[in-house]
This record gives C-alpha cells, sequence and structure tokens, in this order.
C-alpha cells in the first residue's frame, strides 16, 4: 500500500507563490527624454525610477516602471505592494518618456504613470501635479478623467463612466488600491465634482 505523501513534498510540490518584487533606482535627465525641461519644479536627482511586479489583465505577473518623487517611493512601494497581494490588474506600468512625453499617448495606451512635466489636461494654464512627481494615473481608459468641459480623457474611457460595470482594472471606493492609498495620505480623483478616476495624489490637486 502506498503511503500518503509527507507535508514537506506536499509543499515542494506546490506551485510557488508569485512575490511582490521591486527596486528603487536613480534617474539621470537623458531617461527622462521629454517629460524633462528646463525650468521644472523638481530636478533629476531628487526623482527615482521604481520597478515593481504587477498583476497584468493577462492574470499574469509582469515588471512595470514609473518615475516618482524620492520622498514618496516608499509610499508608492507600499500601494502598489497592497495592489499585487490583492491580485488588482494593471495593463501596462511605464514611465511617459516612452510616449514621447505625450499624456494623450500614455492615457490611450492604458499605462499607468507617474512623473511628467506637464500642464494639466483641459487646464492648459496650471502645471499638473505629475510635474512634481507625487501623483499617479492608473488604468487610464477604464478609470477616465472628466475635465471641467466635460470631454472625456482618453476618449476611449467614455464606456467606463458607468462605475457600476464590472471590467477589469476599475478603481472603486473602497476597493484595496483605494484602501492603500488612503493609508499614506494620498487622495484619490475619483471623488472630485469633475471626476478623475485614474489619479491619485498626495496633497489632493
Amino acid at each position: 500500500m502506498r503511503s500518503a505523501p509527507s507535508q514537506a513534498a506536499l509543499q515542494a510540490a506546490a506551485p510557488e507563490r508569485p512575490v511582490f518584487r521591486h527596486r528603487t533606482l536613480p534617474v539621470t535627465r537623458a531617461a527622462l527624454g521629454r517629460t524633462y525641461r528646463p525650468g521644472c519644479p523638481v530636478p533629476p536627482h531628487r526623482l527615482r525610477l521604481l520597478r515593481m511586479s504587477h498583476w497584468g489583465f493577462d492574470g499574469k505577473v509582469h515588471t512595470g516602471a514609473m518615475v516618482v518623487h524620492e520622498r514618496v517611493a516608499k509610499e508608492v512601494l507600499y500601494v502598489f505592494g497592497k495592489a499585487f497581494a490583492a491580485k488588482f490588474p494593471i495593463r501596462k506600468m511605464r514611465p511617459v518618456s516612452a510616449y514621447n512625453g505625450s499624456d494623450h499617448a500614455s492615457m490611450a495606451d492604458d499605462n499607468t504613470s507617474a512623473f511628467n512635466c506637464r500642464q494639466v489636461v483641459g487646464n492648459p494654464g496650471r502645471l499638473s501635479q505629475h510635474a512634481y512627481g507625487d501623483a499617479i494615473d492608473i488604468n487610464t481608459v477604464e478609470n477616465p478623467y472628466v475635465d471641467r468641459t466635460g470631454r472625456v480623457h482618453p476618449p476611449a474611457g467614455a464606456r467606463h463612466l458607468d462605475r457600476t460595470h464590472r471590467a477589469k482594472g476599475v478603481i472603486r471606493e473602497g476597493d484595496a488600491l483605494t484602501r492603500a492609498f488612503r493609508a499614506v495620505g494620498w487622495q484619490w480623483g475619483g471623488r472630485w465634482s469633475n471626476p478623475d478616476y485614474q489619479h491619485f495624489s498626495r496633497n489632493g490637486r
């Protein structure tokens, strides 16, 4: 009669549980490309490149990257560690330099990103909080921004204005992502009168 496998054998045979991995790296002026220009409020040496694990829409673990201000690096890694533990899916995560600094191109590609020295979309007279490296946009198509004129950014996000549907990557009040950001004191643009569902920032702007 064959004996039952030992606990050690069962553990050895079990698939390895994915682990949230991350690295914090310095940023060079050249690497920032068109996301930086002279006169931007944060110099390159105060920025950090975060490489981190995230779950994709395909149910697999990927490695993404984003640029943030050095002072918020630990907070951001905490948040995305919680998102990883909850298996919150992220379509892709690339610095906006991969899109030649174009926020419109990054949003249209459903990209998750942070630093970009630019003006506010739909309000070109005001510098975006992304220029300070302490704001993040997540799954931009599933979580669109409605500007003060009622225009939806990106346009493909219009179908996701109904926040009751169950599409992947949609951010909802009380989910793992909003709870994690709240725990580190960040605020969500999804609560604004002109909602910016993709946007989280340290100072609520």
